[in-house]
């Protein structure tokens, strides 16, 4: 199981109603085949502090599975309409129950192949002004 946490925080100027169209489709993305669990909501660490105000969790089977997941329509429609609303994001720490040393490395690597695959989607992730990799 790959647990993959994503914590953020949202621009000054999205309206509590956007917050929540935001996170609505967010659980729509949470809610693809190839996720096994999921939530969405208020982030309760410190770092809720520091702006990071809201998390988005998912647990997902394996390699295979996440592969589905970045590129599940569902989830490339609903990041075009998500990320604009993005001040910060916090991506990870992820955790696994696989033992594979190098299994950092592979996520990492299907994460280039959709930055190479969709540029526009490197583009819009670009544009939140504070991104951090755990």
């Amino acid at each position: 199981m790959i647990v993959h946490l994503l914590r953020f925080g949202f621009r000054t100027e999205t309206t509590e109603e956007q917050k929540a169209e935001v996170l609505a489709l967010m659980k729509r993305t949470a809610s693809v085949e190839s996720v096994s669990f999921a939530t969405v909501g208020q982030n309760l660490g410190e770092a809720s502090g520091e702006g990071l105000t809201h998390a988005y969790c998912v647990g997902i089977e394996d390699l295979a599975a996440l592969e589905r997941y970045l590129h599940d329509p569902v989830h490339l429609a609903g990041d075009p309409q998500i990320i604009p609303h993005f001040q910060k994001v916090a991506i990870g720490p992820d955790v696994s129950d696989d033992p594979d040393p190098e299994l950092r490395q592979k996520i990492m690597a299907l994460h280039e192949a959709k930055v190479a695959m969709y540029p526009e989607w490197a583009r819009q992730m670009d544009s939140i002004p504070e991104v951090r990799i755990f």
